[in-house]
């Protein structure tokens, strides 16, 4: 499905996402990298080791097809290395994904497989338009 927002609405609604839940976070854009896609994603740089990964930075990504999931940082430089995702619902609110980082960073375990694509995911965007705004 093509979303009904303009390219420039759904930029403007992720970066009020990010914003959201940076604050959740306690970090700042300054923290996120977003790629326009597609498919549209995001990366958070956090200050978190998982447990099982003690000598590795964690990260949280967001993409429009699975929504959120934790990573670590390869020593290499090469891709992320997904450790779980949060799903089912990729745009779940800013709290959640601050629990999900929670847990993770706890040692809870998360779902492996990622969650199925949610072909309105990008329409709701536009309830976050206004924080990128501020």
């Amino acid at each position: 499905m093509i979303p009904t927002l303009s390219a420039e609405a759904i930029e403007q609604g992720l970066r009020g996402y990010l914003a959201a839940v940076g604050d959740r976070l306690g970090i700042g854009l300054e923290s996120c990298a977003v790629d326009l896609g597609p498919p549209l994603s995001a990366y958070l740089a956090v200050d978190q080791r998982l447990p099982d990964h003690p000598d590795r930075d964690a990260a949280l990504l967001w993409d429009e097809r699975h929504g959120w999931s934790v990573a670590v940082e390869t020593h290499s430089g090469e891709d992320l290395i997904v450790v779980g995702y949060l799903g089912p619902d990729p745009l779940p609110r800013p709290d959640a994904v601050a629990r999900f980082l929670r847990d993770a960073a706890r040692g809870a375990r998360c779902r492996t497989d990622p969650p199925d694509a949610d072909p309105d995911a990008l329409d709701r965007l536009v309830d976050y338009r206004a924080v990128a705004l501020i």
